[in-house]
């Protein structure tokens, strides 16, 4: 099974549509929705992550980008300025999957990498901002 994930941007002609649903429907594809929201202007972002055959994968990517849909591959991820980081644990109540968590007793925020959804909703949750996006060098189709 092929898993990745995409960063959507809906044009505002486009956010009342069902597009993703039709991802499953049409595509056989799994999806996970990370992150998805209303910008001002009235167009509407997702961060999902999909699954399923290589195959499906480019097919329901190729559909989205017939509807306008701009799809971007999720070239960033999450990191912890540990020297920031005072331990306050706010991040802990925004993260979704847990990749941020208070270890006990020490009382310690940890952050584990690899559940990290890069939904970044830690970023402007942190006080002393040690949570940062930085880019990474993935090619889109791997």
């Amino acid at each position: 099974m092929y898993s990745k994930i995409l960063k959507l941007r809906f044009p505002v002609t486009e956010v009342q549509k069902p597009i993703v649903c039709t991802l499953a429907r049409e595509f056989d594809l799994f999806f996970n929705i990370l992150n998805a929201g209303i910008l001002p202007r009235k167009e509407g972002f997702m961060v999902l992550e999909i699954s399923g055959s290589r195959k499906d994968f480019k097919a329901g990517v190729n559909y989205l980008k017939e509807q306008g849909v701009d799809v971007q591959n999720a070239s960033s991820e999450i990191k912890r300025n540990i020297s920031k980081c005072t331990h306050c644990g706010a991040c802990t109540a925004v993260c979704p999957t847990g990749a941020l968590y208070v270890k006990r007793p020490e009382m310690e925020v940890e952050f584990d990498q690899q559940k990290c959804s890069v939904c970044e909703l830690c970023v402007p949750a942190c006080p002393p901002r040690a949570m940062e996006v930085r880019p990474t060098n993935q090619l889109f189709f791997e």
